[in-house]
């Protein structure tokens, strides 16, 4: 348990191959905080268990969450929320979004349908052309805390940009550069740490960290002093990494690295 909700950590078993559909009934119960797993294979046995208005007395019964009624002696069982926290290693061509008008392939396309019945969506987003570390969840407050500008939340950014790049132009991120909004208005960024990495062939690859997240900030920020972007890459977001994880590919944040977000 987290902060008194439960935390998702593997697949749903209806998605597992070999697995029959479905949650076993008192694993069911006990999640939703009625018993410990033994006393609700009890509270079956003894018939006090209703699915869809019929009693279920057979240990290993399974029910969907989604669909199915449980009571216990007359009473509802609410399921209780299930929280999820994903690090996805999004690849470029895909929508930060959870369906897309266009019909273009959107990061949930990524995952497994365990996690689109729990209705995770991203926190914040990548441009389609940005690959790297995204978030996604099903916790408000957990996004919130994460993109509100208040928090200050870290994130570290690898860039490959066309040429070499003017001292100048580091200089002017660093002091903070003014960019376009969508809308049309204009925001000064706050200074950027930004150094040059590494030269590949004529072009140059820039490390960024900001703390702010408007709409393709980094790349109006460099556009902002002239360096044209080839690629970019969100490689870190706070104490997050993108480490073991290959493009495509996700994994559920722990609860220690849940907790380390929150504070």
């Amino acid at each position: 348990m987290y902060c008194g909700k439960k935390i998702l950590k593997v697949a749903n078993e209806q998605n597992q191959p070999g697995k029959e559909p479905g949650e076993r009934l008192a694993r069911f119960l006990a999640h939703a905080g009625i018993a410990s797993r033994r006393h609700a294979e009890e509270l079956i046995a003894t018939g006090r268990v209703t699915v869809n208005g019929a009693v279920v007395s057979t240990q290993g019964s399974r029910v969907d969450p989604a669909h199915d009624r449980v009571s216990v002696d007359g009473k509802p069982v609410q399921a209780r929320q299930q929280l999820a926290y994903v690090l996805l290693h999004k690849p470029m061509g895909y929508v930060s979004a959870v369906s897309d008008p266009q019909g273009r392939p959107t990061v949930l396309d990524l995952l497994p349908p365990a996690l689109h019945q729990l209705r995770v969506y991203p926190v914040g987003r990548l441009d389609r052309d940005t690959s790297g570390l995204l978030l996604l969840t099903n916790d408000g407050d957990f996004a919130l805390r994460l993109t509100h500008p208040r928090y200050q939340r870290e994130k570290y950014y690898e860039a490959l940009v066309q040429g070499q790049v003017d001292v100048r132009a580091l200089a002017a991120l660093r002091r903070g550069v003014s960019i376009s909004e969508d809308d049309g208005q204009h925001f000064t960024t706050s200074p950027a740490q930004v150094r040059q990495v590494r030269r590949e062939g004529p072009d140059t690859w820039l490390a960024l960290t900001i703390h702010e997240g408007h709409k393709r900030q980094v790349r109006r920020m460099l556009a902002a002093v002239g360096c044209s972007v080839l690629r970019l890459v969100r490689v870190r977001v706070g104490s997050l990494t993108l480490s073991g994880v290959a493009s495509g590919a996700w994994r559920y944040l722990t609860e220690k690295e849940v907790a380390r977000l929150l504070h």
